[in-house]
């Protein structure tokens, strides 16, 4: 049963953020950690949703109990070089 409040209630995640996710049919913190940042991503971006990589950086924050601004300087070039990954796995295009 999808709980988006559990969504809403991640640090770091808006309400921009939590529609974009639901949009793209993930529903719920559980499923959101079972996927992981990268591939949430992605899920928006193939549900043809724009969005930026501050996305990308929220979603890997909320994880990770940290700002999406300390994700961005930290963790930018591995998260990006894992999008690129799973784009070439799924045989898509990066963004």
């Amino acid at each position: 049963m999808p709980d988006i409040e559990s969504l809403a209630k991640l640090p770091g995640l808006g309400p921009n953020s939590v529609t974009l996710l639901c949009k793209a049919g993930i529903n719920d913190a559980a499923q959101l950690r079972d996927i992981g940042a990268v591939a949430a991503y992605i899920a928006v971006l193939s549900s043809g949703q724009k969005t930026s990589l501050n996305l990308l950086w929220a979603l890997e924050g909320a994880l990770t109990q940290r700002s999406w601004q300390q994700v961005a300087r930290q963790d930018r070039l591995r998260l990006l070089l894992a999008v690129d990954d799973l784009m070439h796995a799924l045989h898509t295009s990066p963004p």
